[in-house]
């Protein structure tokens, strides 16, 4: 005797609604802490904001002693730490990925793409005692060093390479900044070059492209939402570095000078040095207001990907 057919456990249609709220659900909680993350921003800068305005953007004033507050350094370094590292991280990344796409052999491909990868499981404060104790000097003695001896007396290329040899400064800050996050896009951008179609480049090879032909004309235009997704999630990681940075800017909260060298501060070193110990008043509202500024800038750093992303994908209908 067959047993009777199972019923599910819901009707079709219940199920559907059921999951359709949940789905739902999910989306409204996630904006719905981020607007709660942002408020809670807002009520606890608010009396920094108050008391300087916009006019803390363009301070360079950090005296906790006078209860006078400016976040200018921070923000300055924050932003020339992260396109350091970007400008360095890109064309690695893509090197990575190109190799492991095209160029590299079967036997190499797996265990070299499993030891970037192993990269971003190192910990930030391993990273950051590394360039403390092992990159920095280096990069005093064998860099700074012979870069100042050369440009001695040069315009702005000697005050480009100002400062103490100490290995420790912008310049270090982007170059930590800049391997940490070559294991997230070189990752993403490998992952989207395998999903070109092969016949699309076994077309190009076979009118007589070159490897780079193929990657410039036919890879990338077809992966190029990947590859800017992937470039943005290393931005991002860049931009909210607290060890690692810590360690090696120097935590300085001066602007002498723009040397790549110079010891400085960022918002998220400031926020990890300086809030444990700030008392309550301007002093904690003013750290709430630089991490209210790396909000902003990390949302307008996304939305103008979504609009460079929208616009590459319209110029590329008006082409069509």
């Amino acid at each position: 005797m067959t047993p009777p057919p199972s019923r599910p456990f819901l009707p079709g249609p219940i199920a559907d609604r059921l999951f359709g709220w949940l789905a739902r659900g999910a989306a409204i909680f996630t904006l719905g802490l981020l607007v709660a993350i942002l408020a809670s921003l807002i009520y606890s800068a608010w009396p920094a904001l108050k008391a300087y305005g916009l006019g803390f953007l363009t301070s360079t004033t950090w005296d906790p002693v006078s209860n006078e507050y400016g976040g200018l350094v921070m923000i300055y370094g924050t932003l020339a730490t992260s396109a350091i590292a970007l400008l360095i991280a890109v064309p690695v990344s893509f090197g990575i990925a190109l190799f492991l796409t095209e160029l590299s052999p079967a036997w190499l491909k797996r265990p070299l793409g499993t030891a970037i990868e192993l990269l971003a499981a190192v910990p930030s404060i391993v990273y950051g005692m590394w360039g403390l104790m092992v990159f920095g000097p280096i990069l005093a003695t064998y860099v700074q060093q012979p870069l100042q001896a050369a440009f001695a007396g040069v315009p702005y290329l000697g005050a480009l390479v100002s400062g103490p040899p100490v290995g420790i400064g912008i310049l270090s800050a982007g170059i930590i900044l800049a391997i940490m996050i070559i294991p997230f896009i070189a990752s993403v951008m490998r992952d989207v070059f395998e999903v070109t179609p092969p016949l699309l480049k076994e077309s190009a090879y076979g009118l007589g492209s070159t490897t780079w032909e193929v990657i410039w004309k036919v890879v990338l235009p077809y992966t190029k939402a990947g590859v800017l997704g992937g470039v943005m999630l290393g931005l991002g990681r860049a931009l909210g570095e607290t060890m690692a940075v810590t360690f090696v800017i120097g935590n300085m909260n001066q602007l002498s000078s723009l040397s790549l060298f110079e010891a400085a501060n960022s918002i998220t070193s400031a926020l990890a040095n300086e809030f444990a110990e700030a008392g309550e008043g301007l002093h904690q509202a003013s750290l709430m207001y630089l991490g209210l500024v790396l909000f902003f800038i990390t949302f307008v750093v996304l939305s103008c990907s979504k609009l460079l992303l929208g616009r590459l994908q319209k110029a590329e209908g008006a082409k069509s």
